[in-house]
């Protein structure tokens, strides 16, 4: 819905501003060709100034952003006017332009549009012979078109941070139900040796599903900080964790759903129609058949290992058709209880922020990640912003070399790809991908572009409807892949040629030669100047996983124990007196908040996911089957740590019923978290060190094994002091024993560079 919302702001940002420097120029006598510039210019600053302005809701701030749009553009006109005149001059300068353009986004993010207009408008006076004399009519092109940007920003097309956070909860709802289809469509799944490719499919589905309902709670998180996004009397801590609750009521329908694939013919019939009956919203059905399949369990029909996971499919089912994810925005308190601490809106803390209105890519992972060669190249100490700025200036010198060996006109593709290559990109590996989509959507952009050009040749209005068009679902769909957003762009460079008489087969056939020469030059430069290893990102995000993770379950450990003192007390230890010192602290854990942290891990894991995607790519270097099979384990670490969350809940905690002959199992279980605390922090020091991390939990650690009382005598020896006769019964030991099985996984498979 964020991307829907930023391409039709940025397509109607265009549409209009493409009309009123049209009627400007008619009103001034531009005449054609200054018509064009003037509608150009317009256009260009129209498409990055929406974008700049979108994650800013204050007018004032607006208003200062947007001052600088035509001092950026500004700066760039000048220098490429006076220089146009010399193509040494000019070539020499562009290149310092380039690294300007870069360096300056190390002071914030309205830098990174500042220096992008500023390459802009070098690149236009350059390569269009602009003179001094039409300094001052492209200058008030750019104030009109400033004014009417900031106007429409400012107004009708004003990010709402309200209705934002509404579409993202609509989002997430929608998310939800696909999790449900894809359960739905697993438990359908007849099981056949010859269909095991398809059985391999449908689980990666489900598993993509739960990613992306992950990503929405997260951007439900960093909305939810957002000035004016939730009225006065809302609890941005409630909305948290209702919005938790239905994310782990999920998860333990799609693991359950993944356990029953092998299961009965007619338990997998109940909760295949459940779940569908779910995805389509139908939650009284979803109760009617929930029921029927805990009645076949109650009749005994199904065996005993599989009841536990048609139990937990229908305990799932039942809770998920309670919660009503349309009722997640429901309001509460603004003083809500957050794990029986009382948080006000106002002391909330965002686990994640957002940037320009979606989650933040590799680049903030990657600014603490030490470039190739720190020992010995000076260049590699800088920060990355200053890395790419020499980056982007030697890719952009070699393009031109490169590109005006094919044509001494036109060799700006060249080095538009070559600049491109390094915008929202971080590791070499990234910059390689981003390069070669932009070559497949030019290339196949350039069949659609000929195609479309027949039919609006010599139709202006077609054109513009065109171009309008291209620049929405062009931006739509660049979070999808970059290809598609070159694709349309491809299309509008078509069409602009067209307007300009200029259109031809030859024209864009030369424009893909050129971008492939950019594309190679951009990544010689990635490779070799300054690289940033694709595997020293994925090993860093992979040790913040496993810090945060040892976090949380020292966090778990100390909510525990402090449920045991509380108990202590209540029970007459301090006679009544610790009531009054715990007041504002109830759950005695000194304000853990599991929800937060749990949440904070998700975002990890998405880091983690995200840097590691190229290498569970088979056509790229360095490619691993293994890495998709240890993604997916810390991707259960993530969900079983929601459970744990959820399960430690205050409310969770009393109704466990501590006894003081009981008290011991609370602190038995606190010592097993803080010893899986202890056993993953030497986890990620090994990692850190890049020692080979066998030795916390297996056999040469086996202190730390007899410690965490993981073993299945002390595990039982619980279970009968708290009168458990089955350890699937109590939520705390089973996500225990799921947890310590995952970090064992972790811990003795292959684990490079994850």
């Amino acid at each position: 819905m964020t991307r829907l919302h930023t391409a039709a702001s940025a397509a109607i940002g265009v549409a209009s501003t493409l009309g009123v420097e049209y009627g400007f120029a008619k009103l001034v006598h531009a005449g054609p060709k200054g018509t064009v510039v003037s509608m150009l210019f317009g256009a260009v600053l129209a498409m990055m100034g929406m974008m700049a302005l979108a994650g800013n809701d204050s007018t004032w701030g607006k208003v200062r952003i947007s001052a600088f749009f035509p001092v950026a553009i500004g700066i760039g006109l000048s220098a490429g006017t006076l220089v146009n005149h010399n193509t040494d001059l000019m070539l020499i300068i562009f290149v310092i332009v380039m690294f300007a353009a870069v360096a300056v986004r190390r002071f914030g993010v309205p830098f990174f549009f500042y220096g992008f207009m500023g390459w802009m408008g070098y690149f236009f006076a350059s390569f269009m012979k602009a003179s001094l004399s039409a300094l001052p009519g492209l200058f008030i092109t750019l104030i009109v078109a400033t004014i009417w940007i900031l106007l429409l920003s400012a107004t009708v097309l004003r990010a709402n941070p309200s209705r934002a956070l509404l579409r993202t909860r609509k989002a997430f709802d929608s998310r939800a139900r696909a999790v449900a289809k894809a359960s739905e469509n697993l438990l359908l799944h007849v099981p056949d040796q010859d269909k095991m490719h398809q059985r391999q499919k449908l689980l990666k589905r489900l598993r993509a599903r739960q990613v992306q309902l992950s990503e929405a709670a997260l951007m439900i998180e960093g909305w939810s900080a957002e000035p004016g996004a939730l009225p006065v009397d809302y609890s941005a801590p409630a909305l948290r964790r209702r919005v938790l609750d239905a994310q782990q009521v999920l998860d333990r329908l799609a693991v359950s759903a993944e356990a029953l694939v092998d299961g009965s013919l007619e338990v997998k019939r109940l909760a295949a129609t459940t779940a569908g009956h779910l995805a389509n919203r139908n939650d009284e059905a979803a109760v009617k058949t929930a029921r029927q399949l805990e009645q076949v369990i109650v009749n005994g029909e199904v065996e005993l290992q599989e009841q536990y996971s048609a139990e937990g499919f229908a305990q799932a089912a039942l809770e998920l058709a309670e919660i009503g994810l349309e009722k997640v925005y429901e309001s509460s308190d603004a003083n809500q209880e957050n794990n029986g601490v009382v948080v006000r809106v106002d002391e909330f803390k965002p686990v994640v922020g957002l940037f320009m209105g979606n989650l933040p890519g590799s680049p903030a992972l990657a600014q603490n990640v030490p470039a190739v060669g720190r020992r010995w190249n000076p260049l590699a100490r800088l920060d990355l912003t200053l890395r790419q700025a020499v980056q982007v200036a030697i890719a952009g010198g070699l393009a031109i070399l490169a590109g005006r060996e094919l044509s001494p006109v036109r060799y700006y593709w060249a080095v538009i790809a070559a600049f491109i290559m390094f915008t929202g990109t971080a590791t070499r590996t990234e910059s390689f991908i981003k390069g070669l989509n932009r070559v497949i959507g030019t290339l196949v952009g350039l069949f659609a572009s000929i195609a479309i050009a027949e039919v609006t040749a010599g139709h202006t209005l077609l054109v513009l409807v065109v171009v309008v068009t291209s620049i929405f679902l062009g931006l739509y769909l660049i979070r999808v892949s970059y290809a598609y957003m070159i694709f349309f762009i491809t299309i509008v460079i078509g069409q602009l040629y067209t307007i300009l008489h200029e259109f031809s087969t030859g024209l864009l056939v030369l424009r893909l030669e050129e971008t492939a020469i950019g594309a190679l030059m951009g990544f010689i430069v990635a490779v070799a100047v300054v690289p940033l290893s694709t595997r020293d990102t994925v090993r860093a995000a992979r040790n913040n996983f496993l810090r945060d993770l040892s976090v949380f379950l020292q966090a778990a450990a100390a909510k525990l124990r402090a449920s045991t003192v509380l108990t202590k007390d209540s029970n007459g230890d301090s006679n009544g007196d610790s009531n009054g010192d715990s007041n504002g602290d109830s759950n005695g854990d000194s304000g853990v908040n599991l929800d937060a942290q749990s949440l904070a891990l998700d975002n990890h894991l998405r880091q983690l996911a995200l840097v590691a995607k190229p290498l569970t790519r088979p056509v790229i270097w360095g490619y691993s089957p293994r890495v998709r099979h240890r993604l997916a384990l810390y991707a259960a670490l993530a969900t079983s740590v929601r459970s744990v969350a959820a399960a430690l809940r205050d409310e969770h905690l009393r109704d466990r019923q501590w006894s003081n002959g009981l008290l011991q199992e609370g602190e038995q279980l606190a010592a097993v978290f803080d010893e899986l605390a202890e056993s993953t922090a030497q986890y990620a020091q090994a990692c850190s060190s890049h020692k080979r991390p066998r030795a916390s939990v297996q056999a040469e650690s086996a202190s730390a094994r007899r410690q965490t009382l993981l073993e299945t005598e002390s595990i039982w020896g619980i279970c009968v002091q708290s009168q458990i006769n089955d350890l699937s019964s109590d939520p705390v030991i089973r996500r225990l024993l799921h947890l310590r099985g995952l970090l064992y996984d972790l811990e003795t498979s292959p684990s490079d560079p994850l």
